[in-house]
């Protein structure tokens, strides 16, 4: 196990889609960085089992087929767990946070809206408790959500009307609050980073492109119909590279004003028909398309997409892969792993 030195930065949901990305920038720039984890997760790197602290948990496997890294310190904490919060930040003693776990799905918290509202508002709190009780005011990027804002018919600009239409957006903004009294009440400098999609490979097939890509392999593979069988294809969407995405909340560590929200986004919407047609273009087989009227949303926005104006001008980041690039890296992941499924 890595040995977690003073000062390193806290990366929590460090196991995650966004996470691993981060951590991936974080150590090729030398940092030092401890990766929290829920200790209900386990899994195996390079064929080792890393112990973690507080406890002797194995290190975890996000999406449950790649091992993570094994250079940097893992420790096994509940963020619902409001003492092991406390006595794990006062372990870490963070130079810096990057709070990226969290419940994420926007259709499933219409299913489970306490663990929803558990996941991304009261482990939210318990950190920035810890933190408080430690006496300790590192920088701590927050990863709240595009979902908070009112639909618009053009790109989102943070002076836009607030108006969250699902649990999870609830959530999200109950979430942004906590994070501003942080900064005002108690001089922690939270930087508030309202994302919208981001995309690639790595990602759980229940989000759309993530989805799509893995029923073109399988339709390719010959173990699925040459049907691709989808919800509502008319919304439209701000899809960001997970890579930029990352790149953006370093960014915002370095440069971002405390307090202050950033839509991190491309600038540019594209409808999930659109999207899926992409995806078909690049297929080795015919596919045909059918829409499922059970796999709509509840509450389905027309147009989400996001102006980040705001965060180039503060930080200097713009996105820089191409959709067509996370299109094709998304299809060769999932042709991958359908080749070497059962």
């Amino acid at each position: 196990m890595v040995p977690m030195m003073p000062g390193a930065i806290l990366v929590t949901g460090a196991a995650g889609f966004a996470g691993r990305h981060v951590v991936d920038l974080l150590t090729r720039q030398s940092a030092s960085v401890v990766g929290w984890y829920r200790p209900s997760q386990s899994a195996r790197i390079s064929g080792n089992q890393l112990s973690s602290a507080p406890s002797a948990s194995p290190a975890p496997n996000g999406s449950g087929d790649e091992g993570l890294r094994a250079d940097i310190h893992w420790m096994a904490v509940e963020l619902l767990d409001r003492r092991a919060v406390i006595d794990a930040v006062a372990a870490t003693r963070p130079s810096a946070v990057y709070h990226l776990a969290g419940s994420a799905h926007v259709a499933q918290s219409w299913q489970d809206t306490l663990a929803t509202y558990q996941g991304n508002v009261l482990a939210t709190h318990h950190l920035l408790v810890g933190l408080r009780e430690a006496g300790l005011q590192p920088r701590v990027l927050v990863t709240c959500s595009g979902t908070v804002y009112a639909p618009q018919d053009r790109l989102i600009t943070e002076t836009d009307p607030l108006a969250p239409a699902s649990p999870y957006a609830s959530s999200k903004l109950a979430q942004e609050m906590l994070s501003r009294r942080a900064w005002q009440e108690d001089g922690i400098p939270t930087l508030i980073a309202r994302s919208f999609n981001h995309i690639g490979p790595g990602q759980d097939p229940s989000y759309v492109t993530a989805g799509i890509a893995r029923q073109v392999a399988r339709i390719e593979a010959g173990k699925q119909d040459p049907v691709l069988v989808l919800g509502n294809l008319e919304p439209k969407r701000d899809l960001t590279d997970v890579r930029d995405t990352a790149r953006a909340y370093v960014a915002m560590m370095a440069g971002a004003t405390p307090g202050t929200p950033y839509n991190v986004c491309s600038g540019r919407q594209l409808s999930i028909r659109a999207v899926v047609e992409t995806f078909v273009a690049r297929a080795r087989v015919p596919i045909a398309l059918v829409q499922n009227p059970a796999l709509f949303r509840p509450n389905d926005t027309p147009v989400m997409a996001g102006d980040p104006a705001r965060l180039t001008a503060d930080t200097g980041w713009t996105p820089a892969v191409p959709f067509e690039e996370t299109v094709d890296q998304l299809l060769e992941y999932w042709r991958n792993r359908i080749r070497h499924e059962p």
